[in-house]
C-alpha cells in the first residue's frame, strides 16, 4: 500500500510538473499566432485520443489528452500545400489565417515564442522565489554567508561530546548572540583548550551546552566538529528580485550551454542524461522537500526545456528557426524536398536520443536489475 501510495504521489508530481512546463510552452506559441493573426486549430495539453475537449468562440478545439508527454498547438494552414490539401478534402480554407501564408517573420517568431515562454516562467519563478526567500548574503569576497544551524555533526568531536545535534541553531557563545556561523568559527578559533558556553536553539527548547575545545593537531586547528549548510539571506524588493529572476535564469542558461557543450564535445557525462523517467523521479522527491523545491525544480526544467527546442534540429522550434533563417537570407524558402528530408534526419535524431535517455533511466532505476533478479 506504501508503494502505490508513492508511486500516485510521484506520478501526479510529474504530471503537475510536465503540465505547467508543456502548457506554458505551448501559450507562447498560441499567443505568438494570435498576435500574428494566425488560427489555432487546436490547443493540445498531451497526445493521443482527447479525455476531454472543448471549443471556444474563436473556433479552437481545447484538449486534454490520453499521453501526458507533452502537447502541441496545430496552426491553419501549416504548410504551403495546406490550402490544396484542403480543397482536396472538402475541407475550408483561410488564407488570411494560415500559418504558411505570414512572412517569414511572423513565423520566425510564432516558432520562438514558446522557448521565451519557457524562459519568461523561470524568471518568473526565480524572482518570486527571492522575493519569497531573500537572496543569499554574501562577504566582501562574494562568498555565501552561512548560519549557525548544524548541518553535521562530527563523530566523537567537541561538539558530539557536548551534545549538539543536527538543526540545532547556535544563537550564543559565552553569552554573547551570534548571527553568522564566521563569528562561531572566531570564537572556536579564540578558545582552543577552554570551554565554550553555547546557546542553542532546538525546536522549541532553549538549551546551554557546553563544549571543550581540544589543542590543536599537528598542523590544524582546534575544532568544534559542526558544519552549516544553510545560508543567511537579505531581503529582496520587487525592482531587485525581478532583476535577480533575470540574472538567475541567463546565469542558469548559460551553465546549461556549457555542460551541453561539454557533452557533445568529449562525449562526458552521456550516461547521466535522463529523460521522462528520471523527471519523473526527481519530481516525486523533489515534490516532498515542499512548494519552494518544487517551484525551483520547475524553473530548471524550463530553462532546459526552452534550451533543448532551441536547438537547431529540424522538427524542433530551433529546427524551424534555422529554415526561416535560410529562408530570409535566400529571399525564398528552402525547397521543399530539403525540408522533408531535415525533418527525418531530425526524427530519427530524436528517436535515438529517446532511446539512449530511456536506457539511462531504466539502467539508474534499477530496472535492469530487477528483471536480472526475476530471471535468476
Amino acid at each position: 500500500m506504501e508503494h502505490l501510495v508513492h508511486l500516485v504521489h510521484t506520478l501526479a508530481s510529474f504530471a503537475l510538473v510536465l503540465g505547467v512546463l508543456v502548457s506554458i510552452h505551448e501559450m507562447g506559441h498560441y499567443l505568438a499566432a494570435r498576435a500574428c493573426g494566425v488560427y489555432a486549430e487546436v490547443f493540445s495539453l498531451g497526445f493521443g485520443p482527447a479525455l476531454k475537449s472543448w471549443t471556444d468562440r474563436r473556433g479552437t478545439e481545447w484538449r486534454i489528452s490520453l499521453l501526458p508527454l507533452g502537447g502541441y498547438v496545430r496552426m491553419h494552414g501549416m504548410t504551403p500545400d495546406a490550402q490544396a490539401a484542403a480543397e482536396e478534402a472538402g475541407l475550408p480554407f483561410y488564407p488570411d489565417a494560415a500559418y504558411s501564408g505570414k512572412p517569414v517573420a511572423s513565423r520566425a517568431l510564432i516558432a520562438a515564442a514558446g522557448p521565451i515562454a519557457n524562459f519568461l516562467l523561470a524568471m518568473v519563478l526565480f524572482a518570486g522565489l527571492q522575493m519569497h526567500e531573500g537572496r543569499p548574503l554574501t562577504d566582501a569576497n562574494g562568498q555565501a554567508v552561512a548560519l549557525p544551524v548544524v548541518d553535521q555533526v562530527m563523530p566523537d568531536s567537541a561538539a558530539a561530546k557536548a551534545g549538539l545535534r543536527p538543526g540545532d541553531d547556535i544563537v550564543a557563545v559565552n553569552g554573547a548572540p551570534i548571527q553568522h556561523f564566521d563569528e562561531l568559527r572566531s570564537y572556536v578559533e579564540a578558545n582552543v583548550g577552554h570551554d565554550l558556553s553555547l546557546g542553542v536553539v532546538r525546536g522549541t527548547q532553549h538549551l546551554v551546552l557546553t563544549a571543550h575545545i581540544p589543542p590543536p593537531t599537528a598542523g590544524g586547528t582546534g575544532m568544534l566538529g559542526v558544519t552549516s549548510a544553510l545560508s543567511a539571506t537579505e531581503p529582496v524588493g520587487f525592482a531587485a528580485a525581478v532583476v535577480g529572476g533575470v540574472t538567475e535564469t541567463w546565469e542558469t542558461l548559460a551553465a546549461m550551454v556549457v555542460g551541453l557543450a561539454h557533452i557533445v564535445t568529449t562525449g562526458a557525462g552521456v550516461r547521466d542524461l535522463g529523460g521522462p523517467i528520471m523527471i519523473a523521479h526527481l519530481s516525486g522527491e523533489v515534490a516532498d522537500r515542499g512548494l519552494t523545491s518544487l517551484i525551483k525544480f520547475i524553473a530548471l526544467l524550463s530553462v532546459n526545456l526552452g534550451l533543448v527546442n532551441l536547438l537547431p534540429i529540424p522538427v524542433l522550434d530551433g529546427g524551424h528557426l534555422m529554415f526561416y533563417a535560410a529562408e530570409a537570407l535566400r529571399g525564398r524558402p528552402v525547397p521543399a524536398r530539403a525540408q522533408e528530408y531535415g525533418y527525418r534526419v531530425g526524427i530519427a535524431f530524436i528517436v535515438c536520443v529517446f532511446v539512449l535517455i530511456s536506457f539511462n533511466d531504466l539502467k539508474n532505476q534499477g530496472a535492469f536489475l530487477w528483471v536480472q533478479h526475476l530471471i535468476g
